[in-house]
């Protein structure tokens, strides 16, 4: 019998929001020194230095698990499949308008399966599967292992025309991959999807038993992280525009 779901039908809970607005301020920082270095402020390796990389892997996974952990809640409070479609192709038109924007700034390493992307393809997959509730962490676990053993799986299987297949532009998408392709975002559907399925377990939890976390007030000082984690998608589409025109204006007076 699937369980009754504790919280409000209507509601938006602001501590999810807030985890939300940490992951946009988080990234906020992250951008802007990349863009610094794109400028020639700083000088760091954004793709090979460690400090850099494991910020932009724990941001992504901080995202994935808020947008997982929404959907199950929307599902808990009865969300049809006519509103999931509208949320997805808002989802899905801002990705396309990252495409279009990095392959502008880009065009040799354009962004074409980014986070936007991944989350639209994963938000689909959880959706059909968060029923499962408490198997998701089980799902999760079993996509991440998938994607550290797969490639090397392939490998000793002996078959370089399948790892061949996988690392091209039609399949890298799968994240079964031996060779990074050359963009600016990368967020294949493993192991990330993992990362989607547990935060799904986490909201059907947050859901049923662990309701009452959801329900406490939240205090002040985290209420503008909850505030801008209501408009993330919005932010997230003009944050990295504002900051490179405020750059190019600098240097334009600076001249």
């Amino acid at each position: 019998m699937r369980r009754k779901a504790l919280i409000p039908t209507s509601a938006r809970f602001e501590t999810v929001d807030a985890l939300r607005g940490l992951a946009m301020v988080w990234m906020t920082v992250f951008h802007f020194c990349f863009d610094l270095n794109q400028f020639g402020y700083l000088q760091q390796n954004f793709y090979r230095d460690p400090f850099w990389t494991w910020q932009r892997s724990l941001i992504v996974s901080l995202f994935l698990l808020c947008a997982g952990m929404g959907q199950a809640m929307a599902v808990a409070q009865g969300q049809d499949w006519s509103r999931f479609w509208r949320r997805w192709a808002q989802v899905v038109g801002a990705a396309l308008l990252v495409t279009a924007g990095s392959w502008l700034m880009y065009p040799q390493s354009f962004i074409y399966f980014g986070v936007l992307h991944g989350i639209a393809l994963m938000l689909i997959v959880l959706r059909l599967s968060v029923r499962w509730a408490n198997w998701l962490w089980l799902l999760g676990a079993a996509a991440i292992t998938l994607k550290l053993i797969g490639v090397t799986a392939l490998q000793a299987a002996g078959a370089p025309w399948l790892l061949e297949l996988l690392n091209s532009a039609s399949l890298n998408w799968l994240g079964l991959i031996t060779v990074k392709p050359i963009t600016e975002d990368y967020v294949p559907l493993l192991p990330w999807l993992g990362l989607m399925w547990w935060g799904g377990a986490a909201g059907c939890w947050l859901s049923g038993r662990g309701a009452a976390y959801l329900t406490r007030p939240l205090p002040a000082l985290f209420k503008p992280l909850a505030i801008l984690g209501r408009w993330s998608l919005s932010y997230y589409l003009l944050h990295q525009p504002v900051m490179i025109g405020a750059l190019m204006a600098l240097g334009w007076i600076a001249k």
